[in-house]
């Protein structure tokens, strides 16, 4: 699986009832064979891949393009590479706790 086609799988996944009262904008920086810079807006409980140099980012995450698919399969929890620094966030941290409810991947 590339990068590129997890993001259509996100939209599936996406939680509009999470997203009440949320407009933002995160920002993926994927490093490694299929690097690239992507980032989703979430605005009126609807979630969208936009350029990423169209918006101003909440939340900046940097990751491997391992860890990204891996997280997207559920594979691998959010929240044990972001403790084990497999997962560099600056930005809003409120929001980054919000993505498993956003994107919930089980």
């Amino acid at each position: 699986m590339k990068v590129v086609d997890t993001f259509a799988a996100m939209q599936k996944l996406f939680n509009p009832a999470a997203a009440a009262g949320l407009n933002k904008t995160i920002q993926l920086n994927i490093t490694g064979e299929d690097a690239g810079v992507y980032a989703i807006k979430i605005e009126n409980q609807t979630c969208e891949l936009v350029p990423p140099e169209s918006v101003k980012p909440d939340l900046t995450l940097t990751m491997s393009d391992q860890d990204w698919i891996a997280i997207t399969q559920g594979q691998l929890n959010p929240m044990n590479a972001f403790l084990s620094g497999k997962i560099k966030a600056t930005g809003d941290m409120m929001l980054a706790m919000k993505i498993p409810n956003l994107f919930p991947t089980k």
